[in-house]
């Protein structure tokens, strides 16, 4: 918990050269044995980094005598793995990669750059054939592309197959959170969870339990000043505290927060699922069927098209409608300096203490949110704010996804040799196992394990985390889910967000316009896709007809509502916390 987490590289595209991996590609001879050697270095960590764990300290060092053993073939060779620089991954690089190598005797040089780097690894590695990494962690976002160009391993055929003598006994795939995120249409697991964290509702409780402000909004609204079920509430709070409360303390107060430079980072404020909460997609779980939250429609495991007029929903009423709430609660609610800023200038900004309340906070800033010392911080270094689910828009409908869920994940590709994967493979489970996983889970705080965030630890430091803990261990998580596998090429698709959707921020298109700009240039990605031709499910676009068509089938595309703005309606955050300590959603 003594670690903040550094988002400045999470999602953004750059040119920053990646370090080269070395001239580790030829097997080494193995080092000389000494066994007791290894045996001290695994008693070492267990007793002075790995603790806590869920495991007792024998089945920790019965654990790692596993990796020990799996080891042998391998001593004293190098391995090179890259991830993105979030401070999770930072700790497995500066840490965790010395930990296995003083324990298995396998080097590591674990790269931490930027994730459009990282990609571009990746893109490079798949097209060229030549392996440049051993191992990749890779947003689980990707699992379509993965599952069509046929160039990830299957990890549950490696774990079955050819990788199964380096395979962790005690791995426990089942205990994984986002088991579902990295499965395929086909049931096969193609990444391994290696971090995770979702885009949450962020508010200030210290405010929200001031009895005059309560009963000001009371007034006003009709209804209690509380967590917002629905965005007419969110939008009533935001004006709230910006237009009639300004100032709390002596500081002048503001009822939303959010961010609006064009940047590629305005992109991922829609691709994390913006959509999914106002209420685009069909039901299902972990992402809309046939039509997922990115608007697109698929037909069997294909990729039927974006627009409204092929039956996706990137450009219907739904979609337009979250586009038009983004810019109108940014231009009338937010600190000004907001629409100039990018995801990672904007993050910090609720810690300064003047933001009433966020309807889309990644909690992988829980971290930094909790540093003694700040306005948001109590002296006992409690959080005066709290998260809780996303308010849903007018669209939305109970079995629908409700907001995103980030989840890096290991990703093996079939380019790189065999030796070398199983190599990499075993760092990759080090780096997860339940001898590791709650140690690692408390400094980054993005947990992956279900054993690890019920465990006895974790409910210790529940109250300074702000509900991270409770929301983790309640069925709501459930609804935070990443891009799923109808986007058939991440990379191409989402690139195509942020220039469309800031056309409308500017002003320079409507919020239709660009929504309809965007669904075509969609279309158009995926026609190419389509005749091109990729080894799984590749896209087959329905021909266009008239949109009404579509549009009067009850499901997605959605019809527009005749009231876009129903009741405002909130719950008494305690009552919420007591659900889901009860197993309830609410």
């Amino acid at each position: 918990m003594a670690v903040a987490v550094s988002f400045s590289g999470c999602k953004k595209e750059s040119k920053e050269e990646a370090p080269k991996p070395g001239a580790a590609q030829q097997p080494a001879a193995a080092a000389p044995e000494d066994t007791a050697a290894l045996e001290k270095a695994a008693e070492k960590w267990v007793d002075q980094e790995f603790t806590p764990s869920t495991l007792s300290r024998d089945k920790q060092l019965e654990e790692l005598k596993w990796f020990r053993d799996a080891a042998k073939p391998y001593r004293g060779q190098t391995i090179n793995v890259v991830s993105e620089t979030i401070d999770t991954h930072v700790y497995e690089s500066k840490t965790m990669a010395k930990a296995f190598e003083e324990i298995t005797g396998i080097k590591v040089k674990h790269d931490l750059i930027q994730e459009g780097d990282v990609i571009e690894k990746l893109q490079t590695q798949m097209q060229s054939g030549r392996s440049i990494y051993d191992m990749y962690v890779n947003d689980s976002d990707l699992i379509g592309t993965h599952l069509r160009y046929g160039q990830v391993v299957p990890l549950s055929d490696f774990m079955a197959g050819e990788g199964k003598d380096v395979t962790l006994p005690t791995l426990d795939v089942d205990d994984f959170m986002g088991k579902s995120f990295v499965t395929g249409p086909d049931g096969k697991m193609y990444q391994l969870p290696d971090q995770q964290f979702a885009n949450l509702y962020w508010f200030r409780q210290d405010w929200f339990s001031r009895p005059e402000l309560q009963q000001r909004f009371k007034k006003k609204y009709g209804y209690d000043l509380g967590v917002p079920v629905n965005w007419s509430a969110y939008e009533d709070i935001a004006e709230f505290f910006t237009k009639d409360v300004k100032e709390i303390d002596g500081v002048r107060v503001y009822g939303h927060m959010d961010y609006g430079k064009k940047d590629p980072s305005l992109g991922w404020r829609f691709t994390d699922a913006w959509l999914s909460m106002a209420g685009v997609g069909d039901k299902g779980l972990p992402n809309g069927k046939p039509v997922d939250e990115w608007g697109i429609r698929v037909e069997g495991c294909n990729p039927a098209g974006a627009s409204v007029s092929r039956g996706g929903e990137t450009n219907g009423p739904a979609a337009v409608y979250a586009l038009t709430k983004y810019i109108d609660w940014l231009k009338k609610y937010a600190p000004p300096e907001a629409s100039g800023m990018t995801f990672s200038e904007a993050g910090p900004v609720p810690g300064q203490g003047h933001v009433a309340q966020q309807i889309f906070w990644y909690t992988g800033f829980t971290a930094p949110l909790v540093k003694a010392g700040l306005p948001v911080v109590n002296a006992d270094g409690s959080p005066k704010w709290r998260m809780a689910p996303s308010p849903h828009g007018p669209y939305w409908e109970e079995g629908m996804k409700l907001g995103y869920q980030d989840t890096g994940s290991w990703t093996m590709l079939a380019s790189t040799p065999l030796e070398r994967r199983k190599m990499a493979w075993l760092y990759a489970q080090f780096t997860v196992a339940k001898t590791t996983s709650l140690k690692k889970f408390l400094v980054g705080l993005t947990p992956i394990r279900d054993s690890d965030v019920r465990s006895e630890h974790a409910k210790k430091v529940a109250d300074k985390l702000g509900g991270l803990v409770e929301f983790y261990t309640s069925p709501a998580r459930d609804a935070w889910t990443p891009t799923g596998t109808n986007v058939p090429d991440y990379p191409k698709l989402a690139q195509l967000w942020w220039q469309n959707v800031s056309l409308a921020v500017t002003g320079e298109q409507t919020p239709q316009g660009a929504m309809d700009k965007l669904a075509k240039e969609m279309d158009d990605v995926l026609a190419r896709l389509e005749r091109a031709g990729m080894k799984n499910c590749p896209p087959k676009l329905n021909p266009e007809k008239d949109p009404k068509e579509w549009l009067t089938t009850g499901k997605a595309p959605h019809q527009k509502l005749a009231n876009e703005k129903p009741k405002g309606e909130t719950v008494p955050y305690e009552q919420l916390i007591q659900a889901w300590k009860e197993g309830r959603v609410k």
